[in-house]
Order: structure tokens, then C-alpha cells, then sequence
């Protein structure tokens, strides 16, 4: 079974043999909630789910009914179980019923079922068929459905786009209650997720994404439920916290997981005449370019105000300093996937890559003022940016192929 699922072949329907799922449902005194959850999501799974599911509530510590609840549920039905985790939080809650299943697939979702369930069949599918090894449900994709309250929409929104714009994460929605992996695929990643409460999702898809595993996303339609345990703003503040030190911790080279290896992309057909893989892709190179253009501007608007009191050299050298840490940064994060190996490695080859430039860049100024000693910081500046821009070819090959090297070997 599980050769399967990591090998992924391409073979006919129904010769793959079936996969097994255990959905988890964390609460914390959800007296009101959780019988109607369990009743519905059972109902559902016997009625119309096609793979073998178990059901497992896993009790936060709950005071109210809830765990006298949730073992009444597990006596009747030998599909349902239930768990007492002694550390609170969502996060702490997955992290033991996942790492403790014996199934090929875990899941979670929210006790609320704010999420409607025809979004869990397809939720599952990807992983049964091996085409990616975690999937979330979002609310902000092509086709999602919500219903949910101004201050949550624009919170949710914000945050977001923070997760994607500022920390590079390509996943849309990080925190909708209903996530999928496949078990032995995760097991690494729950061992290196720090938070036990709200942030566990983000901070999840952070580690998956920074070592290569793949996220596969599935439109929801979605209803709030206002009777939340969620304190929403509380929530995003933690949250921003999380992202800080994940991001430092994978900016310092921390973020490596001891993975499962991923399928290499193959042909289907047997005699298919395939082109020479590229070292440096398409897209890999305009994302470069897009920064660099954005590096000019801040060149030129950092050094004309600078050339006033310091020298061209002067002006250039900390112009460049300035620049190159933002672009390098840049890079790192959003053009060579965030990698960069040992810290002392990466920046002691970076400063190797800008010694060179800002050489070059010194000696185009300087001879221009050999042969045009009457130019001023506009000339300059023009003679400047021709130089950098012949460094361009330059710095695209030696940062894919040099600078940010050792990640990219780590990663396979």
C-alpha cells in the first residue's frame, strides 16, 4: 500500500489498491457542536465517501460535556474514537493524533463544519493518486464560495497576502480548518512545527514548501459559524509572530526536514522525445529580472542624493551595499526558491559576487573620468547602470549556480 502511494504510478482505475483515512476533529468544549458534527460527517462518510475512513476527536481539555460526548460517539460506532490531548492548543492536537495514525491519510476539520463536505472527496483524491503530498482547502481560490463577517474577511485577506508577498508562501489560504497529507510524508514535518495553537497550519505549509513537497489546493464553500472559539485579531497577532521566526529560522538555514523524496516528473508516453532540462527556467529568469529592474530604481534614487557628499566611488559603494543585500535577499526568498544553505557559506560567496561587481562598476566610473573629466552625476549615473546591467548575466548564472548551489543539491 504504501509503495504505492510513493511511487504514484500511472495505472488503470481501480488497480490501485485502496488507500485508508483518518479524519481528526479538534475541540475544546464544543458540547453544542460536536454531536451534530459527528452525527453529519459520519452520515456522510458511510453514505458517500469511496475509501476506508475512521474518525478520531481529539479533546484539548475540555471542561463543559464534551469528552463525556465524544466517548459516548466512539462507544457506538467502531469507526469513531476519542483522545484526550494534555497540551491545549489546535496545533497540539494534530500534531499527536497525526503523528499517532496508522493510516495512509490523515485530515483534519473544524468541528463547526463551517466547510461544506463535498470539498472532502476532492481534498483526498490528489493524495490517493499521488500527484501531491498535502492538500488545504482555501477560501480566497478560483471557485470558493464564503459567507463570513467584514472584520474576519479583511483579517483573513491581510493576512494572506502577508504569508504570500512578504514570506514568499505560494499557498492562497493558510488557515482554513481543512487540511489533508499523506501520513508518511508529514511525519518529519510534525516534528519540526514549534506552535501548538493557530499558527501550526502556516508554519506547516512553510517547512513543506521550503523542502520541496507539494501543495495542492481545493476551492471551498464556506459559512462562518459566529459561535467560534477563534479570537480573531489575538489569532493574526500570533500568527505574525509565528512568520517572523519561521522566516528567520529558514533565513538561517534551519528549515531542512528529513522528507520523504518526491517522484522525478516523467513522460507518459513510452517513445515521447523530451527537451534537455534547464538549469535556469524561463520563469526563474524574469522573476530575476523583475527584481533587478526594482534594484535599479532603488540604485538610482539611493545614489544621486549620496553622490552629494561623497565621492562617485563612495556613492557607489554604499548605494551598491544597500541594494545588494535587498536583492540578494530577494532572490534568495522569491527567484531561487528561498533557499541558501549554511548561512556563513551563502553570504561569504554573495560578498565574494559583489566585491566583483562593485570593482567593476568603480572602474566604469573611474574611466570615465579619465576620458570625460567634466562629467557630472547624471553621466554617471547612466555609465553606471550600463555596467550593472552587463553584470546581469553574470549575477543571474553565478547566484542559480553558485551562490545558492548547496540548497538546491539539499534538495534532492
Amino acid at each position: 500500500m504504501t509503495a504505492e502511494l510513493t511511487a504514484a504510478p500511472r495505472t488503470a482505475p481501480g488497480s490501485r489498491t485502496t488507500a485508508s483515512v483518518e479524519i481528526v476533529i479538534p475541540v475544546l468544549n464544543e458540547e453544542r457542536a460536536l454531536l451534530g458534527c459527528i452525527t453529519t460527517l459520519s452520515a456522510y462518510l458511510g453514505e458517500d465517501f469511496p475509501f476506508p475512513w475512521s474518525i478520531t476527536i481529539a479533546d484539548n481539555g475540555s471542561t463543559d460535556r464534551t469528552w463525556e460526548i465524544a466517548t459516548e460517539l466512539a462507544e457506538r460506532n467502531p469507526r469513531i474514537s476519542a483522545r484526550r490531548i494534555p497540551v491545549r492548543g489546535r496545533g497540539a492536537a494534530i500534531k499527536a493524533t497525526w503523528g499517532a495514525s496508522t493510516a495512509d491519510i490523515v485530515a483534519y476539520m473544524d468541528v463547526d463544519l463551517s466547510t461544506g463536505l463535498e470539498g472532502l472527496l476532492p481534498l483526498i483524491a490528489p493524495l490517493v493518486s499521488g500527484h501531491c503530498e498535502i492538500t488545504i482547502g482555501t477560501r480566497l481560490g478560483n471557485g470558493s464560495r464564503i459567507r463570513r463577517s467584514l472584520k474576519r474577511e479583511i483579517v483573513s485577506r491581510t493576512y494572506n497576502a502577508i504569508t504570500r508577498h512578504v514570506f514568499g508562501l505560494r499557498s492562497s489560504d493558510t488557515s482554513a480548518g481543512f487540511k489533508a497529507a499523506r501520513r508518511e510524508a508529514v511525519l518529519g514535518l510534525l516534528d519540526a512545527v514549534e506552535d501548538d495553537q493557530w499558527f501550526f497550519d502556516t508554519e506547516m505549509l512553510m517547512l513543506a514548501e521550503h523542502n520541496g513537497l507539494r501543495v495542492h489546493e481545493v476551492p471551498l464553500d464556506w459559512v462562518e459559524d459566529v459561535d467560534s472559539r477563534v479570537k480573531v485579531t489575538q489569532t493574526a497577532l500570533g500568527n505574525l509572530k509565528g512568520l517572523v521566526r519561521v522566516g528567520r529560522a529558514i533565513a538561517a538555514g534551519k528549515g531542512r526536514v528529513n522528507v520523504p523524496e518526491i517522484p522525478q516528473l516523467r513522460a507518459t508516453h513510452p517513445d515521447a522525445v523530451l527537451a534537455e532540462p534547464r538549469a535556469a527556467t524561463l520563469a526563474k529568469f524574469i522573476g530575476f529580472a523583475v527584481i533587478g529592474v526594482i534594484s535599479t530604481v532603488l540604485y538610482t534614487l539611493l545614489y544621486l542624493p549620496l553622490r552629494v557628499p561623497l565621492t562617485p566611488a563612495g556613492a557607489n559603494l554604499v548605494a551598491l551595499v544597500l541594494v545588494g543585500v535587498a536583492n540578494t535577499e530577494a532572490n534568495r526568498r522569491w527567484t531561487f526558491n528561498r533557499g541558501g544553505g549554511h548561512r556563513l557559506g551563502l553570504h561569504t560567496r554573495a560578498a565574494i559576487l559583489f566585491a566583483t561587481t562593485y570593482l567593476l562598476t568603480t572602474m566604469a566610473v573611474t574611466g570615465l573620468h579619465l576620458l570625460a573629466p567634466g562629467s557630472g552625476p547624471v553621466v554617471e549615473l547612466l555609465v553606471l547602470i550600463v555596467a550593472y546591467g552587463l553584470m546581469t548575466l553574470l549575477r543571474f548564472v553565478a547566484l542559480d549556480r553558485w551562490v545558492f548551489a548547496q540548497h538546491r543539491k539539499e534538495r534532492r
